[in-house]
Formats: structure tokens, C-alpha cells, sequence
């Protein structure tokens, strides 16, 4: 459900904007209304989880998100459907570590376990590959409305089967809502200074008015995060160079990728013309290689260790944004579809060693912790780079120069990472 959700929404925004006549401003907040409640939430989300119970943080996340869903698919107005998205991605953000918190409870045996989460994962990575194409063709077959509708027989489903599932053990685990408080208010202006600057002008009152409020409110954070009992985010996490290293590549890593979905699906309908499905089929070959991808870097990290596959998978993803700047509205559309292999082949290749040398640094009883604040720093790299590609390719007519920009901003980022990743450990996995 959350990973299908966030693949098929690209395909489907220029048929939402067309319908709502909403700019490219409101195309950016349906994205990143989600986006944003997800990466922020994921923070406390963990110990939320374990306070109430896994059980019982997962179904009602479900409800609340099939309950959102619902809403999003019968909004009758941009607003309206921005405002269904937010509580979307709270949900999500419940949802994602309770359900695999679930499920490590749920199986004490380690090898079903293992089998288990190996379930959970192909699972999300079906979804992802599968989503723009579903995205495309629910969108050119029924309606965009559809991508949210589907989730209802889904979620209901799933809270059927929930009741015949043993509940979890509660924990007294102590929240930081100031911590999260803060952190939401970060990202939100932040996001809304980028987004509404890109339309509107830097210059404008709210606009710098946002601005400030994000810097102090990550003043604020930090302050927080250093004299809490039990930090959201215990700011000792970054003295581990591995754990900024890798959360600072998981960051650009996410900002490219989903940046760069962001704005090929509004080039492929929009300036090539295609329709919702055709421009589900162009991202097929890209989506297709991931899982394989996947693999390969497994075998990869345990042979030569996870630093390896983490920089050849950024080198290769590198490259291949780099060859996307010569693409215009005069290239072949299966060259097109042809040069996105490389952005999966390297975005599958290192994504599995990344979160594995993380947690080969990390302690065990803070595991789950520094994934959380990767997982974080990683949708945060979505959000934004969604609001800042979009501000650079919201003039129409100047739509090639401004995806140039945004592909060249997001090549020279990784560049940067995939020399930080020489940083990382050597040693096997």
C-alpha cells in the first residue's frame, strides 16, 4: 500500500492538475504533504510502536490510512486532497516500522523470521516496481481517483486478518514530543519557502518569513535533542562518521531518485504528451532491474564488503543522470526508457549495503533507532527535492533547462556522496 501509493501518484499528478487546474506549486504539496508527515513521524514512530503495542500501532495505522485514502479519492478540491495526503503519511509513518516490528515479533524462530522479512521486503519491492505502471494504467483506464480507492479493499482486508493475530506486548518506552514538534515545523516551512519561492519569488515576505522559522525551529531541535532523558535523535549518533556518511548518502540517494520521478512524469505527459499509462511504461525498464540489483549487491558486500557497492551503485546512478541531460522532446521514447536501466541497476546496487554497514556500526539496542533516523533523512531528501526540482521546471517554457538544471544538481550531489562513501568501512558484511 505505501509504496505503491508513492510510486503511482507521479504518473497520475498531471491528470490531477488538469482536473483541479492546480499549479505546479499544488502538484509539489500532494507529493510532499505525504512525504513530509512520513519522513518526520518515522522519528518516534518506533517507540510509539512499542508503547501501544506493534498489533496495535499497525492496524491502527492501517485504519487511519485506508480511512485517508478514501478521502483523497473523493476530494472534491486541491486543498481538500493535500489536506487527506497529510494524514496519509502520518499513517504511513506508523505503519511502516510497526509492521515489521510485527513481524520480528510474530516469528521467534531466526530462520522463519528471516523468511518472514525477506517477504516484507519483496513485498515493498514489487510495489515500487509496479507502481507507475498501476499508476498509469488506473489513471488512464478509471481515474488518479482510483490509485486511492483500490486501497480500501486492501486495508479492510488486512484489519480482517489483523483480528486473528496474537496482540504484542506493550513497553514503557518515553516519547520526545517537543523533539517532534520541532521537527515538524522544520520541514514544513523549509518545504513551503522552497515550494512557494519557486513559484512566487524568494524575495517574499512568507517566503523568507518561512526561512527563518525553519532555522530556528532546527535550533531549536537540536537544544532539544541535547538535554533530553530520551532524544528523538541523540545527536552522539553523528559522531560515528559511518552513521553521517551513510544518513547524509541516504539523503541525496532519495533526493535524486524520487526528484527525478518527479519530473519526468510531468515531462513525459506534459511535454512528450503521453498518456498516464505510456508514461508508466517508460519508468518499466528502470523499476524492472531493481530487485536483481538487489541481489547482486548481497553477493557483492559479502565478497568485497559493503563499500564497494555502495560507491559503484552511486558512480553508476551518477552517470546515468549525467546522460539523461542531452534527452528533449525530439528523443526516441524507448532511448529514453533504455536510459533509465542504469538509474535502477545503480539505485538497487548499493540501497541494501547502505542500511546494512549503518547497522553493522551501530549497537544492537540502537538498531532500530539509527534506521529510523536514516529512513527519516532519506524521505526528508524526497520532500525537498521534490519542492526544488519542481520550482525549477514550473515555467513551461523553459521546462528542458530547468529538468537540466535538476538533473545536474542531482548528478553532482551523488558525486560528492559517492566520494564519502570511500569513507565507509572496508570490511566485509
Amino acid at each position: 500500500m505505501l509504496n505503491l501509493n508513492t510510486m503511482a501518484m507521479n504518473v497520475a499528478l498531471p491528470g490531477i492538475g488538469r482536473d483541479f487546474g492546480g499549479s505546479t506549486a499544488g502538484l509539489q504539496w500532494i507529493v510532499d504533504a505525504y512525504t513530509l508527515m512520513f519522513a518526520a513521524l518515522l522519528l518516534s514512530a518506533g517507540a510509539l510502536s512499542d508503547r501501544i503495542g506493534a498489533s496495535r500501532a499497525f492496524g491502527a495505522g492501517v485504519a487511519v490510512f485506508t480511512v485517508a485514502s478514501a478521502a483523497c479519492g473523493l476530494a472534491p478540491g486541491l486543498g481538500e486532497l493535500i489536506a487527506a495526503r497529510l494524514v496519509q503519511g502520518s499513517a504511513a509513518a506508523i505503519m511502516l516500522p510497526s509492521s515489521l516490528a510485527f513481524v520480528r515479533q510474530t516469528f521467534p524462530d531466526a530462520a522463519e523470521r528471516a523468511r518472514a522479512i525477506a517477504l516484507w521486503t519483496v513485498g515493498g519491492a514489487v510495489a515500487v516496481a509496479a507502481g507507475p505502471v498501476a499508476g498509469g494504467v488506473l489513471s488512464s483506464t478509471v481515474s488518479w481517483r482510483a490509485i486511492f480507492i483500490v486501497n480500501l479493499p486492501v486495508g479492510i482486508a488486512t484489519l480482517a486478518v489483523l483480528t486473528r493475530a496474537e496482540r504484542s506486548q506493550r513497553r514503557a518506552t518515553p516519547l520526545d514530543p517537543y523533539g517532534q514538534l520541532t521537527v515538524i515545523v522544520a520541514l514544513a516551512a523549509l518545504t513551503f519557502a522552497v515550494i512557494d519561492g519557486g513559484e512566487n519569488g524568494f524575495g517574499e515576505p512568507a517566503v523568507l518569513g518561512c526561512l527563518g522559522l525553519a532555522a530556528v525551529s532546527t535550533a531549536a531541535f537540536i537544544m532539544i535533542e541535547a538535554r533530553a532523558a530520551a532524544p528523538l535523535v541523540p545527536l552522539d549518533l553523528f559522531r560515528s562518521r559511518t552513521v553521517t556518511v551513510s544518513v547524509a548518502i541516504g539523503f541525496v540517494v532519495n533526493a535524486a531518485f524520487y526528484g527525478l520521478v518527479f519530473v519526468l512524469s510531468l515531462f513525459f505527459q506534459d511535454v512528450l504528451n503521453l498518456s498516464a499509462m505510456a508514461a508508466g511504461l517508460m519508468f518499466l525498464p528502470m523499476m524492472a532491474v531493481i530487485a536483481g540489483a538487489n541481489l547482486a549487491s548481497a553477493r557483492a558486500a559479502a565478497r568485497f564488503g559493503p563499500r564497494m557497492p555502495i560507491a559503484i551503485g552511486q558512480a553508476v546512478f551518477a552517470l546515468a543522470l549525467f546522460g539523461l541531460l542531452w534527452i528533449d522532446e525530439g528523443t526516441s521514447r524507448p532511448v529514453i526508457a533504455a536510459m533509465l536501466i542504469p538509474v535502477g541497476l545503480g539505485l538497487g546496487f548499493f540501497v541494501p549495503s547502505l542500511t546494512a554497514v549503518l547497522l553493522n556500526d551501530i549497537a544492537a539496542d540502537r538498531a532500530g533507532m539509527a534506521a529510523g533516523v536514516l529512513n527519516s533523512f532519506r524521505q526528508t531528501g524526497g520532500a525537498l527535492a521534490v519542492a526544488v526540482f519542481g520550482a525549477l521546471v514550473a515555467d513551461r517554457g523553459e521546462f528542458i533547462v530547468g529538468l537540466r538544471v535538476a538533473l545536474c544538481v542531482a548528478a553532482l550531489m551523488l558525486t560528492a556522496t559517492t566520494a564519502a562513501a570511500l569513507m565507509l568501512p572496508r570490511g566485509r558484511s
